[in-house]
């Protein structure tokens, strides 16, 4: 069979996540337009036969390239940098509806440089006119020598399949990495927590989105009962995330119940508390705890 690691790169809202979860069929990323939403290396399996092969791919959604600022950003930063010396292959993301800009440019010298070919996925071509289309994929073309670019929209699933062929083309034969019908190598804390910290992320505004982070501190999925804890590094902070009258959490927990419901395919109770921890994310221990 074949398999292999594919990371997938591109700057703050291009749509990785969006254009991971499409390929693997179901959700597996969190998505959102804040920066820094994806803070750490998840694994994304797409499992298929190409020409009668089977074979296993694995999309690794990366955080972004930064200049590393606090303990957080330097670990994150330190999972691009060993991530781009172990794949087959990168899938280099491009928004359609945005001029190729400093961002990408610098993204396409780190990948271009690492050696493995590259893909690119020029996303959300189902907000621009196709003449457009022909004009970023001009500009694209002195990015770097790709092995093939694909016009796509991840939101409707629109070129999907061939962009898929080409992936999967690029992986060299091997062993399957992951047991048939595993989606990702979250375990299901961890994504119970991404899904919580979804939501808190879509209702909040300036810095109140980077200083959140969620631990699941119990699951009894016999009972269907769910506590998590949504960190904050101020009380201010803590104030926002709670609401008038508890309104916000309030909010937060109705949204993220629905989604976790669907995920465990049962109906949970779900308490969420609000704590602050000032400056976790120059936490060293913190964050190993958080499994960043």
């Amino acid at each position: 069979m074949r398999s292999g690691f594919v990371a997938v790169a591109g700057r703050p809202n291009v749509g990785k996540s969006t254009l991971v979860n499409a390929l693997a069929g179901e959700k597996v990323a969190i998505v959102s337009d804040k920066p820094q939403t994806t803070r750490r290396r998840i694994s994304a399996v797409v499992n298929g036969d190409a020409e009668g092969e089977p074979f296993q791919l694995v999309l690794v959604d990366l955080p972004g390239f930064q200049r590393p600022r606090d303990a957080l950003t330097e670990r994150m930063q330190r999972t691009v940098n060993e991530t781009l010396a172990d794949v087959d292959a990168f899938l280099f993301v491009l928004s359609a509806s945005e001029r190729i800009g400093p961002g990408d440019r610098f993204i396409a010298e780190q990948i271009f440089a690492a050696g493995p070919p590259v893909v690119i996925a020029l996303n959300k071509v189902d907000r621009i006119a196709p003449a457009r289309i022909a004009e970023q994929i001009t500009e694209a073309a002195p990015l770097g020598d790709f092995h093939a670019l694909h016009p796509v929209s991840a939101l409707k699933a629109d070129g999907l399949e061939p962009l898929l062929q080409d992936l999967v083309a690029l992986l060299p034969e091997g062993p399957a990495y992951f047991d048939e019908g595993t989606r990702t190598d979250l375990p299901l804390e961890a994504r119970i927590a991404e899904i919580v910290r979804e939501k808190a992320l879509a209702l909040t505004r300036e810095e109140v989105p980077h200083a959140i982070t969620v631990e699941v501190d119990e699951l009894d999925l016999e009972k269907g009962r769910i506590r998590a804890l949504v960190w904050v590094e101020t009380e201010s902070q803590k104030g926002i995330l709670i609401g008038k009258g508890g309104s916000m959490i309030k909010t937060i927990g109705i949204r993220a119940r629905h989604e976790i419901e669907a995920l465990l395919g049962r109906k949970v109770f779900l308490d969420l508390g609000v704590k602050v921890r000032p400056s976790w994310r120059r936490d060293v221990a913190a964050l190993e705890r958080l499994g960043i």
